[in-house]
């Protein structure tokens, strides 16, 4: 008798060991008791679960735009200048967040280099970077990919009441890593 009891504690640390190092994706909401699920192979997100917020964002306008390069992308014009991206309506060039598939010759000032085990990404800005050819080209990053902060602009989302962060579709959770907090991407907005 002594020792199924002697053995009890060592069982449940076995238990809470495994439980707390196996990274999960499903949550239940407070409020609802419904599940949250961010699948890893469909990380995507109707939008109409997200919830912003601000409901509205500040739309940034100029009416000229210094050193820019025409991307034409599926046939519409966009621009890019002093690393931003650039749709042009009501004679006003608008700040947009850049759509995949977007490609520009040399990377913005800043970047840092994402070593990830399927390929190498360049982030800059909040936007991520694979090399094609003599290119760059704005692509989704991995689900898993961690950054260290957020890029200026981002913005708080819910998603069936759990806290999550977006820049450019992409869903970022807040993670601590070493005692430093640091931000993992867990799926994307779709539009």
């Amino acid at each position: 008798m002594k020792t199924t009891l002697n053995s009890i504690p060592i069982i449940l640390a076995l238990i809470m060991l495994v439980s707390f190092s196996e990274k999960t994706y499903a949550q239940n909401s407070r409020r609802t008791g419904k599940t949250v699920i961010i699948k890893k192979d469909n990380p995507r997100i109707p939008s109409s679960r997200v919830v912003y917020k601000k409901p509205k964002k500040k739309i940034v306008a100029v009416r000229t735009l210094p050193k820019r390069t025409t991307i034409v992308h599926r046939g519409n014009n966009y621009y890019y200048s002093g690393n931003r991206f650039y749709t042009y309506s009501g004679g006003r060039y608008i700040v947009i967040a850049p759509k995949v598939g977007f490609r520009i010759q040399t990377l913005p000032a800043g970047f840092i280099r994402i070593n990830r085990p399927s390929r190498t990404y360049y982030w800059a800005n909040g936007v991520y970077y694979a090399p094609i050819n003599d290119q760059y080209e704005v692509v989704d990053p991995e689900i898993g990919t961690v950054i260290q902060e957020l890029p200026d602009g981002y913005e708080r989302v819910e998603i069936d009441g759990y806290t999550y962060y977006e820049f450019s579709n992409v869903l970022y959770e807040a993670i601590q890593i070493n005692g430093t907090r640091a931000y993992e991407v867990v799926g994307f907005v779709d539009q």
